[in-house]
């Protein structure tokens, strides 16, 4: 897992929190050309596949958005959003909203996820 400086997670947080804004509008389309832009500028951050697979899971592009979990659960296997996402919507019956940042993931011992 590569270490970003400072100012690009400062970027990625201002980018993750447009996204969500877009997306509680519907505005998807938007999203998929923030989420190229930052893949191509953030290769080794695990926040850019996160979004993706959240803004495809939107859109119903369920085994797409998984494989961009997967992808940033590889990135960085300490990303919590990806390991949540990965779990929730991976189960049936899901309801979730999705995982943008650590904070929006409930406790390890309420989501099951101590035993990855």
């Amino acid at each position: 897992m590569k270490k970003i400086k400072n100012s690009d997670y400062i970027e990625l947080l201002e980018i993750i929190e447009e996204v969500r804004s877009k997306m509680k509008k519907g505005e998807y389309e938007g999203c998929k050309e923030m989420m190229n832009n930052a893949l191509q500028k953030y290769p080794h951050a695990p926040e850019p596949h996160n979004l993706y697979g959240l803004v495809l899971e939107g859109q119903g592009e369920h085994v797409l958005a998984m494989k961009h979990f997967r992808a940033a659960w590889a990135l960085d296997p300490t990303y919590l959003p990806a390991r949540y996402n990965l779990n929730s919507y991976g189960s049936f019956g899901n309801s979730n909203k999705g995982a943008f940042l650590e904070e929006d993931c409930p406790k390890l011992e309420e989501c099951n996820l101590s035993k990855y």
